[in-house]
């Protein structure tokens, strides 16, 4: 049998269809729950612009039953053994890697990314979250300090209770483990809302784990943010909130929190600019075609990544070697069917993000910026007709402009030049977000200096796929951690 969406526009191997049923119910209390309004919506997939499944309908009723189910689970769970959790959560990564393959089909189906990347990075970065955090409850400790001869103080930590976890859909079932993983290894009990436009491959993860754990340890409402996710938020009966996605939902989301007084763990937008000093240039070298490779990582998982490089600085005195060299590796992105195995890169995950970056490709326009590379959607044809693809784009402007300070969220980056480390600097900080950025540079000197006066605390000599033990920090208005 041939792949599900593989057609003549597919390269890859045939395999056993991806086994997707036609609806799916919520996951309540350890099984799968139709919805109280009986109600259904469509699954599009962004490949071809068509209807693969359908999701239950969430609302407040709902949430309250997911969350009935949740503190039900909790006083057995939270007093479950550090070493029984550990075993657990080590169990669930063994699934998930037993079942990779099949994963990351569904995900890419789901989402629109390229197989490749789904493949190689978000399902082994699941496996790999699972079992860190299975290890790090294992090693955790409690502390004693003393006071005087008399008196000692002992910190115990213990589980929060239950949380809520509202999931973006850039990364489903990534950002879904980032959440899911630490919080059943601190004993507490979750109920999760994953985006609307990405709701089946957790739903296919639930079908494979849910015997793992008790019931309602971990619940699963899907539907859309006003109805499911914001009786989610504002409800009093969740002890933390933990919510990926845009700054405006966040500011929503940090108000309801406040309201309730409980903490609130939120990654927002970014504008991650990538500082390309004049060193970069000395060679023509491994190291040249590595920073060129950096850039170009403004592409990766379609541009639909935070911490991507959406904005490039680059020393005048380099910027038509490098550049050259860029536009060209651009070019040279494969677009295709996402599941073909040479694919590079693939659909934008909904067609309401499709149209937005659309749009901002016209406001740079407008704007007089001047396009080195793309600026349009992609054209394919066949089954990928009506499917949601645009090309890798790069626009040269200035920094004041509307595409380097807003942030698009697609395969789009906006280029500049400067001239000193100071000037690249204040570049680097003339912007709301805070959230990544990178520093390419031969010289030791500027890389331990200049990340010490930039807003963007994520800097780096390179921007690689964040591992499990990566810290984040307070920064401007885009991570909030408490």
């Amino acid at each position: 049998m041939s792949c599900f969406y593989c057609t003549t526009f597919c390269n890859a191997k045939p395999v056993e269809r991806p086994q997707i049923k036609a609806k799916y119910d919520h996951y309540i209390g350890g099984k799968f729950v139709a919805p109280s309004s009986g109600e259904y919506f469509d699954n599009i997939s962004p490949i071809d612009g068509k209807v693969f499944s359908q999701a239950a309908r969430g609302n407040k009723e709902d949430i309250e039953k997911a969350l009935d189910a949740a503190h039900a689970a909790f006083p057995s769970w939270s007093k479950t053994s550090a070493v029984e959790r550990s075993r657990l959560l080590n169990k669930i990564a063994d699934v998930i890697e037993a079942n990779l393959e099949m994963l990351a089909r569904i995900e890419t189906i789901d989402n629109g990314k390229a197989l490749r990347e789904t493949r190689a990075a978000d399902l082994p970065l699941c496996v790999d979250h699972f079992r860190y955090f299975a290890g790090v409850i294992r090693a955790d400790e409690s502390s004693i300090s003393e006071h005087d001869e008399n008196t000692v103080s002992i910190a115990l930590h213990e589980p929060l209770g239950v949380v809520g976890q509202i999931i973006p859909w850039n990364f489903p079932l990534l950002m879904a483990t980032w959440k899911i993983a630490p919080a059943l290894a601190a004993g507490c009990c979750t109920v999760v809302k994953p985006a609307e436009q990405t709701p089946t491959s957790i739903m296919v993860l639930m079908e494979l784990i849910g015997d793992i754990l008790p019931p309602g340890v971990l619940n699963v409402v899907t539907g859309f943010g006003v109805e499911a996710g914001k009786p989610l938020a504002t409800s009093s009966r969740v002890a933390k909130v933990a919510f990926t996605g845009e700054t405006t939902t966040g500011r929503l989301i940090m108000q309801y929190a406040s309201e309730n007084l409980i903490p609130v763990t939120m990654e927002l937008g970014g504008k991650s600019p990538n500082i390309f000093m004049k060193s970069v240039g000395d060679a023509d070298d491994d190291f040249f075609d590595k920073a060129v490779e950096g850039a170009v990582l403004f592409a990766l998982n379609q541009g639909e990544v935070c911490t991507c490089p959406s904005r490039i600085l680059v020393h005048e005195d380099i910027y038509e070697k490098f550049m050259e060299r860029v536009i060209a590796r651009t070019k040279a992105i494969k677009m295709g069917h996402p599941l073909a195995e040479d694919t590079m890169m693939g659909a934008q995950a909904s067609n309401d993000q499709y149209e937005k970056i659309l749009s901002y490709m016209d406001i740079g326009k407008q704007e007089g910026a001047e396009v080195l590379a793309g600026g349009a959607n992609a054209a394919l044809s066949g089954d990928l007709e009506n499917g949601y693809y645009i090309q890798p784009t790069i626009f040269k402007g200035n920094n004041k402009m509307r595409i380097f300070q807003e942030e698009i969220f697609g395969p789009v980056v906006c280029v500049t030049t400067f001239k000193t480390a100071e000037e690249a600097i204040e570049i680097a900080n003339d912007t709301m977000y805070g959230l990544g950025a990178g520093l390419w540079s031969r010289d030791a000197h500027e890389l331990y200096q200049i990340p010490e006066r930039s807003s963007g605390k994520g800097l780096g000599q390179l921007l690689p796929c964040l591992s499990c033990s990566c810290t984040f920090w307070w920064i401007q208005k885009i991570w909030l951690r408490s």
